[in-house]
């Protein structure tokens, strides 16, 4: 028995994954990785295969980077951990300073969490806990878009919509409030994309306008829903959202865990808008995939809000043991410092410009619906009718069969749904991007075949 094969089997015994039907692998064989490098991972026999998808959207400049693995290691020498409940460190100091540096202005404070999940949460307790403490206990309700995915925790699914992970626990969650999105799968065939993002903006519009005396805020994921299948949406729409928010007295909150750090072509989402969200949530590739880490970034206004005297029982006392934790800090520092040196978000430009044209003969296929990219994101929808955008039969898992192509290729694409897409780390070469483009077209074609 090979090496990869005992570790299967060792890891079935004792082992439950996530967001799995353990059952399919009886016949869908786990992958055990040894090593990784760049955009290689690497398993016990051997073979290779070329990570598209940033291991769950989370890196950026490739497994075992040495910037990022020194900095990790030399912290680990000096502290490893330290309460950030009255103690403080350096990494962290630092990290807080140069993530309001470069976040949209005014976002001047940072609440640290340990994951993407968290950081919702704690974002949804602190923007009711704002209104309490201002004395408008009648805010309780959130505004979400259709198809928006925010975590796993029951507050992040709640203000969330993609039934798969949702409906199960319906009976656990509070009430969102939920309007139709903009996304660009859905406009008219020659509509423009920002008259339909204007378009589309009127049912957010009349939400803000019946339930704003009651809303704490509107929680979104800027330009890419990405757990709904990577759909997207103009800037047009942000804006708008951000005047109607101010206007009707409701925090905007931007969900930038997946879609920050470049993913979207510029290094925050919102910039493309031109806009300062209430709170930012950040994670996955705040530490370059090493990991993890989550932060909440916020403004003045919110911070004063809680700052009183004790007595007065105002402070926001959300907290994780593992808050700020200085290894992951120092990783997100050395993920900071990339940023800072090499002109990543130049260069992704030419990579993503060379993702389009590597795909682009997709376009004519008889079951694809449609082609999105932006940035370093790129997805293409299988459909079973191209006219009317069909789409297949979701119990059919069309997605899987690209998955399993791919891994017989030397690639991991993992589709969400009928959705095969891209988001590589920012290291990825042209020919590497090819290779990818070539695995997917006949992932594709084979998958989409009765």
């Amino acid at each position: 028995m090979s090496l990869n094969a005992t570790l299967i089997e060792r890891d079935l015994n004792v082992l439950w994954h996530p967001c799995t039907q353990m059952k399919d692998h009886e016949w869908l064989p786990l992958v055990p990785i040894k090593r990784g490098e760049g955009v290689w991972l690497e398993d016990f026999d051997g073979k290779r295969y070329l990570d598209a998808v940033s291991s769950w959207w989370v890196n950026l400049f490739g497994h075992n980077n040495p910037r990022i693995s020194a900095r990790v290691k030399a912290q680990l020498d000096q502290l490893e951990h330290v309460i950030l409940g009255g103690f403080s460190h350096e990494p962290i100091i630092e990290l807080s300073e140069r993530l309001v540096a470069i976040t949209p202005p005014g976002l001047n404070r940072c609440f640290y969490t340990d994951n993407g999940s968290a950081a919702i949460e704690a974002t949804l307790k602190m923007s009711f806990h704002y209104w309490l403490n201002s004395g408008q206990t009648q805010k309780t309700k959130f505004i979400t878009l259709a198809n928006s995915y925010h975590g796993e925790t029951l507050g992040a699914l709640a203000v969330g919509d993609v039934s798969l992970y949702k409906s199960t626990y319906g009976p656990l969650l509070m009430e969102a409030i939920t309007v139709p999105g903009a996304d660009t799968f859905h406009m008219e065939p020659g509509e423009d994309e920002i008259a339909y993002a204007e378009r589309m903006f009127a049912p957010m519009e009349l939400a803000l306008a019946q339930h704003a005396h009651q809303a704490c805020a509107v929680i979104v994921e800027p330009l890419i829903q990405c757990a709904a299948g990577m759909r997207m949406y103009h800037p047009r729409y942000l804006q708008l959202l951000r005047e109607a928010c101010d206007r009707h007295n409701v925090h905007l909150i931007a969900d930038e865990i997946a879609v920050g750090f470049g993913r979207t072509g510029t290094l925050f989402a919102c910039e493309q808008a031109g806009i300062t969200p209430d709170f930012m949530c950040l994670s996955k590739g705040l530490t370059g995939g090493y990991l993890p880490l989550a932060g909440v970034m916020t403004h003045d206004k919110i911070y004063q809000a809680f700052y009183d005297d004790y007595e007065k029982l105002n402070a926001f006392l959300h907290s994780h043991s593992y808050t700020g934790n200085p290894l992951a800090c120092s990783a997100a520092l050395a993920t900071l410092d990339i940023f800072a040196s090499d002109d990543i978000i130049e260069k992704n430009q030419a990579l993503s410009a060379h993702m389009a044209r590597a795909t682009a003969h997709l376009q004519d296929h008889p079951h694809v619906g449609q082609i999105r990219h932006r940035g370093m994101v790129l997805a293409i929808e299988m459909v079973e009718d191209k006219a009317t955008r069909k789409p297949f039969p979701w119990q059919q898992r069309r997605g899987l069969r690209v998955y399993q192509h791919a891994l017989s290729q030397g690639a991991l694409l993992r589709p969400l749904g009928n959705v095969v897409y891209f988001m590589p780390p920012y290291v990825i070469e042209p020919e590497q991007i090819d290779f990818l483009a070539r695995v997917a077209t006949d992932g594709i074609h084979l998958a989409t075949q009765d």
